[in-house]
């Protein structure tokens, strides 16, 4: 299951995290972000033991995407202990983005 990530909540499902956390930002206008929807789904199902799956709107969240340094989307940001420790750029295919992000 993705879950959704506002400003409200990333400290307490993102940072206070035990397990890593998979973060996507994207918007709802962004061609790439909706292709990569599905990706994201898929890792969330396949992984829903060992990893959190989120999605940060970038329109709504802006300082979030500030603070983490998005400047495109989709951007996804691997989270460990609260702090970034993978990212990737732009649509990727799944095994590419896993690798991307250093899973």
């Amino acid at each position: 299951m993705v879950i959704t990530l506002t400003e409200a909540n990333f400290e307490e499902q993102v940072l206070k995290n035990t397990k890593p956390v998979i973060v996507d930002f994207w918007a709802t206008w962004c061609g790439p972000c909706k292709m990569l929807g599905p990706v994201i789904e898929t890792i969330a199902e396949e992984n829903a033991d060992s990893i959190v799956v989120g999605k940060v709107d970038v329109d709504a969240n802006n300082m979030l995407a500030a603070k983490y340094g998005v400047m495109s989307i989709p951007t996804v940001i691997l989270f460990k202990n609260g702090e970034p420790a993978g990212k990737s750029l732009g649509f990727v295919p799944k095994q590419k983005l896993m690798s991307n992000l250093g899973l």
